[in-house]
């Protein structure tokens, strides 16, 4: 299980950032990191996106 982030479709806003329960999820400069080690793959960024950026792998 796994988060991916189309870095073509992203606009690096930080909503995803703001919502995740674990804090897995990090603006580094134009990219969104994600930190698979405390990632829960809750989902709950794939569905804030607002341009559907985030794809959650199951």
């Amino acid at each position: 299980m796994s988060v991916n982030i189309n870095r073509y479709k992203c606009g690096y806003c930080g909503a995803c950032v703001g919502v995740c329960p674990k804090g897995a999820l990090e603006l580094v400069e134009t990219w969104i990191e994600v930190d698979e080690s405390i990632c829960i793959v809750c989902g709950i960024c794939d569905r804030i996106c607002p341009v559907g950026a985030i794809e959650v792998m199951k």
